[in-house]
């Protein structure tokens, strides 16, 4: 009964939320590509959210197979003239079409259609996050601070730089900051990177540098993260808390901002690994996003959904990546394609195919390997 009580506990902690947060994005992911390629005169042969044996599915009046399928870590459109589900071309099935057979094969069809068909998953990640985020500003607002400072820590950079109670921060780096969410953002991905800062002290304005501390700080759930501080906090006296309300269309614009915010966030978590500034510990795979999704979910539907926002444009820029076998590799060739005004030769797309499958599997390994070290950590 107890072992019974635990797999209950696992599945509906974990597991489910896991499951309607990758499905939604996946689906949306994958209706991209369906109707773009569908609105193109493509022929879809398969639409399947997950891998490996269908668990069940039904057959459309165009023909379409729409699937389940065992393994929820992913999905597939496949196309008439794909050799497989990551749009390999079938070269000899192509060439051994009749003129009809062709207008409706997917390598066959114009290069702009092929493009915007493969853009189009991606293109539907962001607009889903886009979304999300534009409706729970219109419905809620958001809770904003003025970036003035209350109070200063000592031996902080902030105290060492000359930052004072009441000094507010106009700009950093010459970006200029409206809320005190501004300058955490901005501030907390930047660890041990120098920092030029603007602030207004008494009507006088001058420039301040300093260096954010990398601090580790344990969230709600236990889990650790490396971030950059400064020292600085506020308060409802020097901040003024209030929550900033947003016409529908001002929601969106907001939406889409949140949304750049996480592409700029994961740039910069990347650029910083490349240049040895971060560990790549924080990359993970299908089981920290199972783990994430059951701590949102005990937040409750919003905080789940919001988590499936984030996962929708990290979903979408992974798929952007220049790799063959994602969307990102497909576009590449179509750029090759436009430049030489011919594909690419079957060889060396095979070689490029092999390549991205390995690098796709080198990732996914190692993601893996990062969960299971930070779970028996």
């Amino acid at each position: 009964m107890e072992y019974l009580a635990s797999f209950w506990g696992l599945l509906t902690g974990y597991l489910l939320p896991f499951l309607i947060v990758l499905t939604l994005v996946v689906f949306v992911h994958e209706m991209g590509h369906y109707l773009v390629g569908r609105w193109s005169g493509i022929r879809v042969l398969t639409f399947s959210v997950g891998f490996g044996p269908e668990l069940l599915g039904f057959n459309d009046r165009h023909g379409t197979r729409w699937k389940l399928s065992a393994i929820p870590l992913g999905g597939y459109v496949k196309f008439f003239g794909d050799e497989n589900a990551a749009s390999v071309p079938d070269h000899a099935a192509v060439n051994s079409m009749s003129d009809a057979e062709r207008a409706g094969a997917f390598p066959a069809a114009a290069l702009w259609r092929r493009a915007a068909t493969v853009a189009a998953g991606p293109i539907a990640n962001f607009i889903l996050a886009i979304a999300i985020f534009a409706v729970f500003f219109a419905v809620n607002g958001r809770m904003i601070a003025d970036p003035v400072v209350a109070d200063v820590t000592a031996g902080s950079a902030a105290e060492t730089a000359g930052v004072q109670p009441g000094d507010r921060i106009v700009a950093l780096d010459g970006t200029a900051v409206r809320t005190f969410e501004d300058v955490r953002r901005y501030v907390s991905p930047r660890p041990e990177v120098p920092i030029l800062m603007t602030v207004d002290r008494d009507g006088e304005t001058f420039d301040l540098a300093l260096t954010p501390a990398r601090t580790a700080i344990t969230d709600g759930f236990g889990n650790t993260m490396e971030v950059g501080q400064i020292g600085v906090v506020t308060d409802q006296a020097a901040g003024s808390f209030r929550v900033e309300h947003y016409s529908p269309v001002a929601a969106v614009g907001q939406g889409a901002l949140e949304s750049w915010f996480i592409v700029e966030r994961t740039f910069s978590y990347i650029g910083n690994i490349i240049v040895g500034r971060e560990k790549a510990d924080q990359l993970g795979g299908p089981i920290r996003v199972a783990q994430v999704s059951g701590q949102m979910a005990t937040l409750g539907w919003a905080a789940l959904i919001q988590l499936a926002a984030v996962l929708s444009v990290s979903i979408g820029l992974l798929n952007l990546m220049p790799v063959p076998m994602l969307d990102g590799g497909h576009l590449v060739f179509y750029g090759i394609e436009a430049v030489l005004g011919r594909p690419l030769g079957e060889a060396a797309t095979e070689w490029a195919y092999r390549f991205g499958l390995m690098a796709v599997l080198s990732l996914m390994l190692f993601a893996t390997w990062n969960d299971v070290t930070m779970l028996i950590g």
